[in-house]
């Protein structure tokens, strides 16, 4: 839909600077690289001071360390929102000086600026004064004719024209949360020149950023993930087709850290420039203006050169050659050559340093990229994926053919909503999100697959041995459009090899397989549901809270966060996953089921303890879909109750052995950090590790702490931290956690799933509610029907 708007400020030419001179390094620019163009069009608005990602939308809660952050309430009145007020659309002549508004809305905002391939008008994203949400406009490079584009109450935001007239953007429409944070996710979407029939291309949980057309009419953007790995180390480049096939790592996924931000290509060559942003990133892309050659491959640190100096933090480099770079930092526009000298030629004045500059772009026309043949059919649910060889790929010694039997396929759920910038009580350490089990496709004796796999959902693959145990998984994730055909190399394969498809492979002897579900297991595990209830049967007579047998608790009962068992899980090493550790392309057997030593506990070998195949099984996949607590995303930022303890009192009985330092040479757990506060049994706080560890065994307790910690339970210590651990239970039985009767999620859940249609706008707080269905009805309507 087109909607013509008004202008809300007039056109304002502001007289040139008569003092206003091009500096040495413009006027060089304008004589070479800048010849022909004389004009740039950039934009101003109140930057955020969250992370990189949060200049858009809002928060999921009022409480946290994030909310804090906010500017204010969201339209609403019940949101609290991560973006400021005040923007502006200006052109700047280059070499007069003279700046004209484009758009000036003090109680707006305005971003992405991009010029149409004729150079005649501006493609950008526009926050109409006190409104909630960006949405795409279009205006002539004069201020006429501002037409809004894109409607509705998400975000709109980053997009690019493509050469078929198309648009791609990002956008909240994906409706989910940053898996580790309070705020909204804008994944890659695309459109018609007219704003007409969006559609989503990508399926990633968190945020996609900055597409941007390269040469060959494919699209370089940023994409952030993190598949049981480090949360704040992959966000790299990777590109798409326009129409959202073929979805590959461009350059560093491989590499753990940087946040490659507004990458575009270098006209004339094949290289583009970035802003590498360290670490986990700078709030509004702030980084260092980088070269990526990717010729050499994605994996090769060699390829990128670093423009900036050091300590010099720019933002939206925009090249016109390796040697002219436009640039914007916090109060001004600049170019940069290739030397990383930079010249400033607009600087904010002092009555608009509540805002920023962004978005440099030359106004002139530029030639279409090639036009890509669409490869997507939207009445299809699926699309069909070749593997060539699976023991083609990196980090696969020791596998030997014939070894890999099917495939696992996982689905990673997106959150609809999240409270903190952990994963709790997703799972201790480990996943942020949880994984459905789709089921098995075979793979052939030469090491072929071919498979029919839902489109549009973010998929995981793990490689199964003939014992169906876990050999290599991938930690990313692939994503098929409706329609798609596609092929892979191998396992982990080399991203500068092209996949060959021979007409010998044994997979294309017969049609795509679709996946076989284990239909005797869940989809989705529960731990507290699933996997308990195995444990009671098979385990709890040796390892319970009373026993403790070889220091090993598997009981169910309640810690202030998970359960005594899935704590033992983890701190005895247990299951190994991958961890919210910056690695990944792990050797073979190093994660999932075959480098979980509970597999072992169950085989039968130990203490004649024989479980049922179906119980195997469901511990084998359990831990294979990445071994999470709850089954439910209701139970983010529910039911976790950390134990007040009076550590100033079990300081004085507890700080020899759990001080600053070891004793006799043995590490010992310290005080004031997180174990302590996991010993406590909320279901039976009596039977609390914290308390019986150091109660003398003629009173009840273990006496591992020897007879003079706690001689008795009238010990005033003792009581403190008994009463301690009671007042934390209480609130837990007043409030419940998800694996409890009469458990209701959070009112920010129940928020969010009745903002985005799954539960009716009318639906109270006394209205009975099934978090599980909810969960599912949430996930299906992503689903391509």
């Amino acid at each position: 839909m087109r909607l013509i708007l008004f202008v809300l400020a007039a056109v304002v030419g502001l007289s040139a600077n008569a003092e206003y001179q091009p500096g040495p390094l413009l006027t060089q620019m304008l004589d070479g690289k800048f010849a022909g163009c004389e004009e740039i069009v950039f934009a101003t608005r109140v930057s955020g001071h969250d992370h990189w990602y949060v200049n858009f939308g809002y928060y999921s809660c009022d409480y946290g360390d994030g909310p804090k952050l906010n500017f204010g309430t969201y339209p609403d009145g019940e949101s609290l929102r991560g973006y400021g007020d005040g923007g502006r659309l200006c052109k700047l002549n280059l070499r007069t000086g003279e700046l004209t508004l484009l758009i000036d809305d003090p109680v707006g905002g305005v971003r992405d600026p991009q010029m149409h391939y004729d150079g005649q008008k501006v493609l950008f994203s526009y926050r109409k004064g006190r409104s909630a949400t960006y949405h795409l406009y279009e205006i002539n490079i004069d201020g006429t004719g501002l037409v809004q584009l894109t409607d509705g109450p998400d975000d709109d935001i980053e997009p690019t024209y493509l050469p078929s007239g198309d648009i791609m953007f990002c956008s909240s429409r994906c409706r989910r949360f940053v898996n580790c944070w309070f705020t909204r996710v804008a994944t890659l979407y695309r459109c018609e020149g007219d704003g007409s029939n969006i559609r989503m291309v990508s399926s990633n949980n968190d945020h996609d950023n900055t597409p941007w057309v390269m040469p060959d009419g494919r699209v370089l953007y940023m994409r952030w993930e993190y598949v049981d790995r480090s949360q704040v180390h992959y966000h790299h480049l990777w590109v798409t087709n326009p129409d959202g096939t073929s979805q590959m790592i461009y350059y560093g996924n491989l590499h753990p850290g940087i946040a490659m931000l507004d990458a575009k290509p270098i006209p004339g060559t094949d290289k583009v420039v970035a802003s590498f942003s360290p670490g986990h990133g700078i709030p509004e892309h702030l980084g260092y203006v980088t070269i990526v050659d990717p010729k050499a491959g994605p994996d090769v640190v060699s390829a990128v050169r670093q423009i900036s100096k050091p300590k010099e933090l720019v933002r939206d480099p925009y090249a016109l050659s390796e040697d002219c770079i436009l640039v914007a930092n916090r109060r001004g526009i600049f170019v940069m050559n290739g030397q990383g000298e930079k010249e400033r030629i607009y600087e904010l004045p002092e009555s608009l340093r509540h805002m920023e500059c962004h978005e440099p772009r030359p106004i002139r026309s530029r030639p279409l990229e090639p036009k890509l043949a669409p490869q997507v059919d939207t009445t299809q649910t699926h699309g069909e994926l070749v593997l060539t060889d699976v023991y083609n790929g990196r980090n696969m010694e020791g596998v030997k053919r014939g070894e890999i039997k099917k495939l696992l396929v996982l689905e990673q759920l997106p959150e609809p909503v999240h409270f903190s910038g952990g994963m709790e009580p997703i799972s201790m350490g480990g996943t942020f999100t949880l994984a459905r089990i789709l089921g098995t496709v075979p793979v052939e004796p030469d090491g072929s697959a071919f498979m029919k796999l839902p489109a549009l959902r973010s998929l995981i693959l793990v490689a199964l041995d003939d014992k169906d145990m876990s050999v290599k998984r991938m930690q990313s994730f692939v994503t098929l459009q409706p329609g798609e055909r596609t092929s892979c190399v191998g396992c982990h394969e080399q991203r500068s090899q092209t996949a060959s498809v021979s007409l010998d492979l044994a997979a294309l002897d017969h049609p795509p397989h679709s996946i076989t579900p284990e239909s005797d297991v869940p989809d989705v595990f529960d731990y507290p549901r699933d996997i308990q209830p195995i444990l009671n049967r098979r385990c709890i007579k040796c390892h319970n809270t009373d026993s403790r047998e070889s220091g090993v608790d598997l009981s169910g009962d309640r810690t202030p966060l998970y359960t005594n068992s899935y704590f033992t899980m983890f701190t005895r090493n247990l299951v190994a996953d991958g961890r919210n550790q910056p690695r990944s392309n792990l050797p073979p057997r190093s994660i999932g089921s075959s480098a979980s030593r509970l597999m072992h506990f169950i085989d039968g070998s130990h203490h004649d303890v024989h479980l049922t195949e179906r119980e195997r099984k469901m511990i084998r996949l359990w831990i294979d879909s990445s071994a999470a607590f709850p089954g439910t995303y209701a139970a983010l930022g529910s039911g976790m109750f950390p134990v007040s303890l009076p550590y100033g009192q079990l300081g004085k009985k507890c700080s020899t052995c759990h001080g600053s330092a070891d004793v006799e040479g043995t590490a010992k757990p310290r005080l004031g950090g997180w174990i302590e506060k996991h010993i406590c049994n909320l279901d039976h706080p009596e039977k609390s590790f914290l308390l019986r560890a150091p109660l003398a065994k003629s009173a009840g307790g273990f006496g591992s702490c020897g007879e003079g910690v706690f001689a008795n339970t009238s010990d005033p210590v003792y009581i403190a931290t008994l009463d301690a651990i009671k007042a934390s239970a209480q609130r837990l039985q007043d409030e419940k956690r998800f694996d409890m009767p009469g458990f209701r999620p959070n009112r920010f859940y129940v928020r969010e799933m009745k903002r985005f249609g799954i539960l009716p706008s009318d639906f109270s707080d006394t209205d009975p509610i099934d978090a599980y269905e909810v969960d599912r009805a949430y996930w299906s309507s992503f689903w391509c029907k």
